[in-house]
């Protein structure tokens, strides 16, 4: 992933990282602090996880070149799961990886592309959600217009750009607002 300097959206989803969760003994783990693998098999101490904000659904080769700590960031407040695309296992494993992830939540495959869609709308369940695809069916799209929580569908056939990055950083920004 590429360093770059942070972002006015970045940043202000920082603020709101520091300030969303009012009640002190409750923390916001990082996706590196959540899914560590202990050092030690001494006993750790732990206190509970505040909800995420959304829920992120992408293969594995959106996230390629997306600057250092964006996708990090994004998951201080929000969830990961993973389709599948032409990387496989191995961009999978990419992704854990360049995260400092141990597990990485993989939506199961589908057999046709309404189906795939289906199983994304029921992991999406009542959470906010930015969906990002090749393409969505008009079912998709009708869904994602209709239902309560928001939705972002963001349609990409690679590595977001700088532009579709900005879409999903002023979502989250929202949603952050909103849980103030």
């Amino acid at each position: 992933m590429i360093a770059g300097p942070e972002e006015p959206l970045l940043a202000e989803l920082r603020r709101i990282l520091t300030t969303i969760d009012p009640v002190p003994e409750r923390v916001l783990l990082t996706a590196r602090t959540a899914f560590a693998w202990p050092a030690t098999t001494d006993e750790v101490a732990s206190a509970p996880m505040a909800d995420d904000l959304f829920r992120l659904v992408c293969a594995p080769g959106v996230l390629d070149g997306a600057p250092d700590g964006w996708v990090g960031t994004l998951l201080e407040v929000g969830e990961l799961a993973v389709l599948t695309d032409d990387g496989g296992l191995d961009a999978i494993t990419a992704v854990a990886h360049e995260l400092d992830l141990v597990t990485v939540p993989l939506l199961r495959l589908e057999k046709t592309s309404e189906e795939q869609e289906r199983t994304v709308m029921s992991y999406a369940a009542t959470k906010p959600l930015v969906w990002i695809a090749e393409s969505f069916g008009e079912e998709a799209r009708a869904w994602a217009h209709e239902r309560g929580p928001m939705t972002l569908l963001v349609d990409s056939n690679g590595p977001l750009s700088e532009d579709e990055r900005r879409r999903v950083d002023r979502f989250v920004v929202i949603l952050g607002r909103q849980a103030e």
